[in-house]
């Protein structure tokens, strides 16, 4: 029995989906290795990827450069500034990446919902333009 063409998985379905869930795996499993897959996707893309797949690899491969500077970068400096010894540092530190850290894996669950439902998804502030032609759900994309 054929699937009827609304039951069709989207052009580039699978390949958001993969970009979404490296994206996840960066943050929760396997950082550096999920990355360089992540990577590996943003550098192999094509000019003929579909929008949808290409859009998803887009935003995941920024927002987990942005995750790195957030999460790394940020926390180094507030360590620096504020020196390894004092507990308040160490409480701002904890606080500052549990709540960033929490907040950008939200934002991978709600782009991995965005890319098993075929439909495009800009992350929040550091996220990259989507592409002309790619499906957008609901309201807000």
């Amino acid at each position: 029995m054929r699937p009827l063409a609304e039951d069709a998985a989207p052009a580039g379905g699978a390949l958001a989906v993969t970009a979404e869930g490296l994206y996840l795996a960066n943050l929760l499993l396997l950082p550096a290795v999920s990355f360089l897959f992540l990577a590996a996707l943003f550098l192999r893309r094509k000019p003929d990827t579909p929008p949808l797949a290409a859009a998803h690899i887009e935003q995941t491969f920024a927002a987990s450069l942005w995750a790195g500077v957030l999460l790394v970068a940020v926390n180094l400096l507030i360590l620096a500034l504020g020196g390894y010894r004092g507990v308040h540092t160490w409480v701002l530190v904890i606080l500052y990446f549990t709540v960033c850290h929490s907040t950008l894996v939200l934002f991978g669950i709600v782009g991995l919902s965005k890319a098993l439902a075929g439909q495009c998804w800009r992350f929040p502030v550091v996220g990259r333009p989507l592409p002309l032609g790619c499906p957008k759900g609901g309201p807000h994309g």
